[in-house]
């Protein structure tokens, strides 16, 4: 109150200096270079030792490119085969940036030929050897000779997410701008949630770069955060100018509308922003690079804009006063004074409030049966086959890990430090691992033998695996080489002083993250909703709506996870949204979608329970209050809603299999919540508690304020 109050008493000040806040944190990423995170804030367990080692030892592999001969149609020809090798290294060997050209190898069936090319240094640049590899290509028809690696992989997918996120940032901003106008059917009341939205993000991006060297800065942020940003501030600015029109239209002047909407919905927000930062801390807990910059990123984003909702909105309404709703658009005016305040919702709550048990046995079912698939959820982290295979350097690296398992394939890294002195015995033991792990069946020989560093100290062995990344056996057979191979084959050595082993590689750092996260998401979910559960006891002083309020953001998380499994795992729809299912959910895509779930579903929950309070407060009994409470908020809701859906939904059109799970989530999880979970269980419940549902403290009423000793007109007529 206080804060709008200034800010409606000074509103240029107020106005000026939100102005002058976003020009300084835009200009902080100006002037201070955002901190990202490196590959050794990633290092988790076993396999993260392994790493270190292999850097402090400089035995770090360069980065490879391979480029691969394959027939068009039919049996590759061994004489055509390696005439176009021949081509490709004379070519290679002229195109910038190569250090070396290796032997063309012949793979076991002699169905394709290889020839690795080793960069020099850091480079990230392969553009010229495209070029000439392109430039064979040409000359040898009846070959399919294609280039691939880590680099040329890494620039494709960098391009498409890049294409993906601008595509997405583009479409959005309109499609809330058209929803907005919509809702509100004048244009300047549809920009300012937009333009409040753009601002929050502008500032918190700005603020990001001087954060960054505290908690390094994931690369997927930033969009992260104009994911959330865009979100809340819309929500925020929603509910706070409808509640203001609401005033003005019962006849307030501009001034009294706005502190009535800063003493009601401004305080709903205030909670509101506090349960999302509650939820998005909980990320934390992962003890991750890519969850922390994410939780820094999102709680900031969402205080920002409920800063921006409390001083500059309260302004800018009062300098605009009733042109806030001009120019308007005629036929979305007339259809938004036509259907009135929570018009079509007052319909849909009749029947709900009349029989709330069918209703809440129907809704649960609908909710429960959603649910069930997630007991089946299988998680994995992204590998080749959720990359779109749209981006040609994705198929390739695919034929190369079938034919060439052990230089694209699942490998593993065998790392072993010691003296100097005990270097040869190191390599004798690591050649007899090599011959004992090929004899398992599970790994074969990657053709680099045993390599050591320039003192001695450090040798490592490569070991490639005839599996899929997403295959079962890849995590048996890494447990098995960590368990029995390794130790049997050093001997003595693996007990002896000053001798260190570990087994590393991209298969050993996926399972010893998974291992780690094993367990994190049950603390995270009872972190979240028992910080959100005692928001809300403090909040509504009640210890019973504190409880329904925990059933139902359980409700919505399991609908949601239920929805992922069955449409990215099981492959419901995946010819509608353009994807293969791999058989499995990302694995972090679970833990954010819940806490952004949890977060933005207590918006919704928030601000319908202080309306639904405010009229208990004023006198009426809670089935009434209850009736009309939602009726009065479920407009606004269905409108925010229908921006964070169409919003999330948006990413999954996207190519980047990620992005799809991330929208399908959160647009399908959105949608449930604030239709099934807040029109029909929401109020079913608790018009069958009553006035238990305030126990143990019934609100009380406002000094001064009358209590209505009988049913309004409106009551009667919906009943």
């Amino acid at each position: 109150m206080r804060a709008a109050r200034w800010s409606a008493e000074h509103p240029w000040r107020a106005i000026l200096a939100w102005i002058a806040f976003v020009a300084f944190a835009v200009g902080l990423a100006v002037a201070i270079p955002t901190n990202n995170t490196t590959d050794a804030d990633y290092r988790v367990g076993e396999s993260g030792r392994a790493d270190a080692m292999v850097h402090d030892a400089d035995l770090v592999q360069a980065d490879t490119e391979n480029v691969l001969i394959t027939a068009r149609s039919g049996s590759l020809e061994s004489s055509a085969a390696e005439s176009a090798a021949e081509d490709v290294v004379a070519a290679a060997g002229e195109a910038d940036h190569v250090a070396e050209v290796g032997d063309p190898q012949w793979n076991a069936d002699r169905s394709a030929l290889l020839v690795p090319i080793e960069l020099a240094g850091d480079t990230d640049e392969v553009d010229d050897l495209q070029r000439a590899v392109d430039g064979v290509a040409a000359e040898h028809d009846g070959l399919d000779i294609r280039q691939a690696g880590d680099v040329s992989l890494d620039a494709a997918i960098n391009e498409r997410v890049g294409d993906d996120l601008s595509a997405a940032e583009t479409t959005s901003v309109p499609v809330t701008l058209v929803l907005m106008l919509i809702a509100f059917g004048a244009l300047v009341a549809a920009g300012i949630p937009v333009l409040l939205a753009a601002s929050s993000v502008a500032a918190t991006i700005g603020l990001m770069a001087p954060l960054s060297h505290l908690i390094p800065s994931d690369d997927t942020t930033a969009s992260m955060i104009v994911l959330i940003g865009m979100a809340v501030g819309v929500d925020y600015s929603l509910f706070y100018l409808k509640r203001e029109r609401e005033e003005r239209a019962k006849g307030h002047r501009t001034l009294d509308a706005v502190e009535i909407a800063a003493q009601t919905s401004g305080h709903s927000i205030l909670v509101s922003g506090g349960a999302v930062i509650a939820a998005m801390a909980g990320l934390f807990l992962v003890a991750d690079p890519t969850f922390n910059s994410l939780a820094i990123g999102s709680i900031l984003v969402v205080a920002v804009a409920v800063l921006g909702s409390i001083t500059v909105l309260p302004a800018l309404l009062v300098k605009l006063g009733r042109w806030s709703d001009r120019p308007r658009v005629p036929l979305l005016w007339r259809l938004n004074r036509r259907v009135g305040q929570g018009g079509i919702s007052r319909r849909l709550l009749g029947p709900v409030v009349r029989h709330p048990l069918v209703a809440l046995v129907l809704a649960s079912g609908v909710i429960v049966g959603l649910a069930i698939p997630a007991l089946g959820m299988k998680t994995h982290s992204g590998t080749l086959d959720t990359l779109p295979t749209s981006v040609p350097a994705v198929q390739t690296v695919k034929d190369i890990s079938k034919s060439f398992p052990a230089d694209e394939g699942a490998s593993a890294t065998v790392v072993v430090r010691g003296d100097a002195g005990e270097g040869a015995q190191v390599q004798a033991a690591l050649e007899r691992l090599s011959s004992d792990a090929v004899d398992t069946g599970h790994f074969v020989a990657s053709g680099r033998g045993v390599q050591t560093s320039d003192d001695g100290t450090t040798s490592l062995l490569v070991l490639g695996m005839p599996y899929d990344e997403t295959d079962e056996r890849v995590d048996d057979a890494l447990r098995e080489l960590r368990g029995e191979l390794v130790p049997a084959a050093l001997g003595d050595l693996a007990d002896a002083p000053g001798i260190e082993h570990a087994v590393g590689g991209g298969a050993a750092a996926s399972l010893d993250f998974a291992d780690k996260q094993s367990g994190r998401l049950g603390l995270v979910i009872g972190f979240v909703l028992v910080l959100t559960m005692l928001i809300m006891v403090t909040t509504f002083r009640s210890v019973a709506l504190a409880g329904i309020s925990t059933v139902l953001n359980l409700a919505s998380v399991g609908a949601a996870f239920g929805v992922l499994t069955l449409v990215f795992q099981h492959g419901w729809f995946s010819g509608s949204l353009d994807f293969t299912s791999p058989g499995f959910v990302i694995d972090w895509i679970p833990l954010f979608v819940l806490v952004v779930l949890i977060g933005l579903s207590m918006d919704y929950h928030v601000f319908v329970l202080s309306r639904v309070r405010e009229h208990v407060q004023h006198g009426l009994p809670t089935r009434l209050a209850v009736q009309r409470g939602i009726a009065d908020t479920a407009g606004v809701v269905t409108s925010a809603a229908a921006v964070m859906v169409s919003v999330f939904a948006i990413f999954a059109t996207l190519s980047m299999l990620e992005m799809k799970m991330l929208g399908v989530g959160l647009s399908a999880a959105i949608l449930l919540d604030a239709t099934l979970i807040r029109l029909v269980i929401l109020p079913a419940v608790l018009v069958l508690l009553g006035d238990h549902v305030w126990w143990p403290w019934r609100p009380s009423r406002p000094r001064g304020e009358p209590v209505v000793e009988r049913e309004p007109a409106y009551a009667v007529s919906a009943r």
